[in-house]
């Protein structure tokens, strides 16, 4: 509830402006937030984006990089 509170007080302050100009600036903001406001997608929605000579390389940097024990510095 605190959000809507806020977003109610944003509002009431906004209905006080009198600048033309402040105002402006003001919908610019707003048009700005709308621009990179991103949704949600689902994890499918990123199947085949790499190629499979992409993927391979990816997977074969983890192998190398990720994978590795090194029984020394357990100790």
């Amino acid at each position: 509830m605190f959000g809507e509170a806020k977003k109610l007080h944003l509002i009431e302050e906004i209905l006080k402006i009198e600048d033309a100009a402040l105002l402006a600036e003001v919908e610019t903001v707003i048009a700005k937030s709308k621009l990179h406001a991103v949704g949600r997608r689902s994890f499918t929605s990123f199947a085949g984006m790499w190629t499979k000579e992409e993927a391979d390389e990816l997977e074969k940097t983890i192998a190398e990089g990720c994978e590795q024990i090194h029984p020394d510095e357990w100790k």
